[in-house]
């Protein structure tokens, strides 16, 4: 299928691989120009934060603690457009010692994860991330 942006579900694909190519170019602005102001981001087994400034400092915790890439990312969304997931592989380095984690020696890990998001006004409403915490643990902590 060609994406050519006049169907509800091509621009939330669009906008969805929009946000995980920035965040593969580490262009935090560019992953913030995807999201509304009130977003709501689920952290994997973590608490919910809301808006913008939120999900700003989180990406600035986690470029100091992790260097990652996303690989193998499969979208899928609704006919309408307001929902969508994702499916992807983490290839990633971990930086600096996380606040309860093991200590960060320049590991490297991969880790298959996921993504749910929710799609209003042309932007990333919520974003309810995935991952197996004890599988990553098993791959920095060995």
């Amino acid at each position: 299928m060609k994406i050519d942006g006049t169907r509800s579900h091509d621009r939330a694909t669009e906008l969805v691989l929009s946000y995980y190519a920035a965040f593969n170019r580490a262009d935090w602005d560019g992953m913030l120009a995807t999201l509304g102001p009130q977003v709501v981001h689920d952290l994997n087994q973590g608490a919910r934060e809301t808006g913008l400034e939120a999900f700003a400092a989180f990406l600035q915790r986690m470029a100091r603690h992790y260097r990652e890439q996303l690989r193998d990312i499969v979208v899928m969304v609704s006919p309408d457009g307001t929902r969508a997931s994702a499916e992807y592989v983490v290839h990633g380095e971990y930086l600096v010692t996380d606040a309860g984690l093991p200590e960060a020696r320049g590991q490297r890990y991969e880790l298959p994860g996921g993504a749910f998001f929710e799609i209003r006004d042309g932007k990333i409403q919520r974003v309810t991330n995935y991952y197996n915490l004890e599988h990553w643990v098993a791959q920095v902590g060995a």
